[in-house]
């Protein structure tokens, strides 16, 4: 007895050192991944102390970092940085949301009649090559400098992704799956929801999470030109003003953004996919 009492405590002890082990290796793993992933930043931020430092560049051309980093404090104690951040992030959800829906009707309508894209294929194809950039000025003879042409600007920015991944999902759908379905006696409503859309989803979430960072870059652009706030603005005004340290803040603040939001999207595609979609660069 004393024997078997004896090796079950062994093997109790030898499972927790393993799993110390593992967890230990985990830390460690977590540990070097965010040391390499700090090691360029830290570089550049090195390389960018010591141009400022040496005088080659003037205050006005090259601020220091401590400089950027005092306007960035300034900006967020007097509300003026996240008021423009607010006023972004509205937009492109509106816009993004839009053209979502936008995007899911109309990979529906393909996904139910191929032959449907006759007559709007080429008209999508001639819009998908058209810089929506290019299209502010025609917006605002139309629409004014009001939030609608921002947001026509998002739409048309992150419809395209969205719609190619989805009617991708769609369409793609095994038909193996579907005769499992009609076997069951599913109706088409059935085999849609309980079929197809969860085959489909991975695409789904990678076209929106695309379309996302497409919505965010063109905002940004759209209100360097026709915008009375925003991160954009924020940026172009800083650069009239001669206020390098500002617009050096708000190309920063637009990286930062734009990273969390990616994470975000990207915890939100893993648990719903579970696991399945991982981060852009891996």
């Amino acid at each position: 007895m004393f024997h078997i009492w004896y090796n079950r405590n062994i093997k109790k002890e030898q499972e927790i050192c393993t799993v110390q082990i593992r967890t230990e290796n985990r830390i460690m793993k977590k540990r070097i991944k965010l040391l390499k992933a700090a090691g360029l930043p830290l570089l550049l931020l090195a390389g960018w102390q010591i141009a400022s430092m040496s005088g080659c560049w003037s205050a006005y051309v090259l601020p220091s970092p401590l400089k950027v980093w005092t306007s960035f404090f300034t900006m967020v104690r007097d509300g003026v940085l996240l008021k423009h951040i607010a006023v972004s992030f509205r937009r492109v959800a509106v816009g993004y949301a839009i053209a979502f829906l936008l995007a899911f009707a109309l990979s529906v309508v393909a996904f139910i009649k191929e032959q449907a894209a006759d007559y709007y294929g080429s008209l999508l194809e001639f819009m998908r090559n058209v810089p929506p950039i290019s299209l502010i000025a025609l917006l605002i003879l139309w629409f004014g400098i009001g939030e609608t042409s921002k947001i026509i600007i998002i739409v048309l920015a992150s419809f395209f992704p969205m719609f190619l991944n989805m009617k991708k999902g769609l369409c793609s759908c095994d038909t193996k799956l579907l005769e499992v379905g009609r076997t069951c006696h599913f109706s088409w409503v059935q085999c849609f929801w309980r079929i197809v859309l969860p085959y489909a989803a991975p695409d789904i979430l990678v076209g929106m999470k695309i379309g996302l960072g497409y919505g965010w870059r063109a905002i940004i652009g759209a209100e360097m030109i026709a915008a009375g706030s925003g991160l954009g603005y924020l940026i172009l005004d800083a650069q009239q003003m001669s206020r390098s340290d500002k617009v050096i803040v708000g190309i920063i603040v637009i990286g930062i953004v734009g990273i969390l939001c990616d994470k975000a999207f990207s915890w939100m595609i893993k648990r719903l996919t579970h696991g399945g979609v991982g981060d852009s660069w891996d």
